[in-house]
């Protein structure tokens, strides 16, 4: 199994003046044969915002997820996104890590990101 991923974040302000984050988390399969990656709940993917690895904020901290059984199944050179959005970040400079929670697959990328003042 070759999974590759990537990870991109989004800085956007209203005009408000709130800010908000918006990851996107893309698998791809880069091998020769089919893959079904298996779930147990609704999360399927987990996003971690790090401050020098220091961990300041997580997707999944104080949400409930259904608990149910899925599978995304990726043919060969194929991808699929997961998203998830961090509001009302404080400034500062961090690296963005996602990861498949998939139960027999593992797949993980990383990026930098600024929040300007």
């Amino acid at each position: 199994m070759a999974l590759e991923g990537t990870l991109e974040a989004s800085v956007s302000t209203t005009g408000t003046g709130s800010t908000t984050v918006e990851f996107a988390f893309t698998v791809t399969n880069d091998g020769s044969d089919t893959v079904d990656l298996q779930f147990s709940d609704a999360a399927k993917a987990e996003f971690v915002v790090q401050d020098e690895g220091r961990e300041i904020w997580r997707y999944t901290d104080g949400r409930m997820f259904a608990q149910m059984l899925s599978t995304d199944r990726l043919e060969p050179g194929e991808s699929t996104t997961y998203d998830a959005e961090w509001t009302d970040p404080r400034p500062g400079r961090y690296t963005a890590v996602a990861e498949l929670r998939a139960q027999e697959a593992t797949c993980e990328a990383r990026t930098d990101l600024t929040i300007e003042d």
